[in-house]
């Protein structure tokens, strides 16, 4: 079924070149989730829609018009400044558009996810703790895509996590008392219960939290990785 949609808010997660004079473009929106745009003949020299617009981190209302699993970018105008981000911090914006891209399919509403998003690069541009603000973001997209992380029980909920214990977290499970040969992802029960009532943890904690969604990640991945994690130092 053919659609139309005008002024929608949208951020471009990727664009690459389609044919001689078009681009394909991969954008989270805000009422239509991740959605595929053909922006045809936008890479002329005089193009109805200015090329320049079409760059991540930028607010922009779009329009759209078509069916399928690509429709055809009709309109653009930004819909504020750009985030602003430089070194690690836009290592960590590429990162999030990647993973938005990986893990999420197209035409699944979620406006949640998309002011998360909108948050997240807002904190990074903030100067908030980088590391932290990846980790929430991190939960808070998986709880959306439903996989949302057992955070504050045992797997099966057979018993509360005790911040002074140690787990192994499982993916597909979730967390189990760790033993030396549990396997999975050891994590302090600290860390766990941090991440579920959002208070920030310290440094070991934050470590241990970025282990556990890499390895989350990668289990969603089907055992794949993200080429932004061989991006800088950082934190992903």
């Amino acid at each position: 079924m053919s659609v139309r949609v005008e002024a929608e808010p949208v951020f471009i997660l990727h664009m690459r070149p389609w044919r001689e004079t078009s681009a394909l473009l991969e954008c989270l929106s805000a009422a239509h989730g991740r959605v595929g745009l053909v922006a045809r003949g936008v890479r002329r020299e005089r193009s109805r829609i200015p090329r320049g617009l079409l760059q991540p981190l930028q607010p922009l209302l779009v329009g759209w018009s078509g069916g399928g699993e690509l429709a055809t970018l009709t309109a653009c105008e930004a819909a504020g400044s750009a985030f602003a981000l430089h070194g690690e911090r836009l290592y960590s914006a590429i990162y999030l558009n990647e993973l938005v891209h990986r893990l999420t399919v197209r035409g699944d509403p979620q406006p949640a996810l998309f002011r998360a998003y909108r948050q997240c690069l807002r904190r990074l541009v903030d100067g908030e703790p980088e590391g932290w603000t990846l980790r929430r973001f991190e939960r808070d997209l998986l709880a959306q895509i439903g996989y949302a992380l057992a955070l504050e029980q045992e797997a099966g909920g057979a018993a509360a996590i005790v911040p002074e214990r140690d787990y192994a977290y499982f993916p597909d499970q979730g967390a189990f008392p760790w033993n030396d040969r549990s396997g999975g992802v050891r994590i302090g029960g600290e860390a766990l219960l941090a991440l579920a009532a959002d208070r920030r943890p310290g440094s070991g904690s934050l470590a241990e939290l970025r282990r556990l969604m890499r390895a989350v990640v990668t289990h969603l991945l089907g055992g794949g990785a993200l080429k932004s994690w061989t991006l800088g130092a950082g934190n992903r």
